[in-house]
């Protein structure tokens, strides 16, 4: 799947942060002292190479992750700058909980920091089978020729699981 570009200009709000409230559900911006219980949280639902990329948002200025937190316990991430300035990702939602507009709106606050950080596009890289998400958040545009063995995470290190 290729990499997506979004016009954080022509963005339109579809998140109700009262709302979120009202579910007990708080969005903010990663402090680095919870890095620990961050990279938990994504270790434990996602992939090590997610971690890899939230840390290096942690250690950005300002920090470029944000967090939906509910009763205390993290429920959802996002990061920006992570992978390559101007990319968006990744993202994650506890599962069990995908679905309730914790995912819209995280992407929403962080395309709007991303706005507020001086970006007027943000790439959205390897979307895989979420291009739906995308698609019903955003007016996204396709990148041609950006799949990911052409695009940035064609430097990836591929190591062979025999060795």
């Amino acid at each position: 799947m290729s990499d997506l570009l979004v016009n954080l200009y022509q963005m339109d709000e579809k998140y109700d942060e009262e709302e979120l409230k009202k579910r007990g559900i708080v969005l903010n911006r990663a402090l680095i002292p919870d890095k620990n219980k961050i990279l938990d949280f994504i270790r434990t639902n996602y992939e090590e190479g997610w971690a890899n990329e939230c840390e290096a948002s942690l250690f950005r200025t300002p920090i470029s992750c944000f967090l939906a937190v509910k009763e205390g316990e993290i429920v959802g991430f996002s990061c920006y700058d992570a992978t390559a300035r101007g990319f968006f990702g990744p993202i994650g939602i506890k599962p069990g909980l995908k679905g309730g507009g914790i995912g819209q709106a995280l992407l929403y606050r962080t395309l709007e920091a991303m706005k507020e950080d001086g970006y007027g596009y943000a790439v959205i890289g390897w979307v895989g089978n979420a291009i739906g998400f995308y698609q019903k958040c955003l007016k996204v545009v396709e990148i041609p020729d950006s799949e990911p063995d052409q695009g940035i995470y064609r430097r990836l290190v591929q190591m062979d699981e025999t060795q």
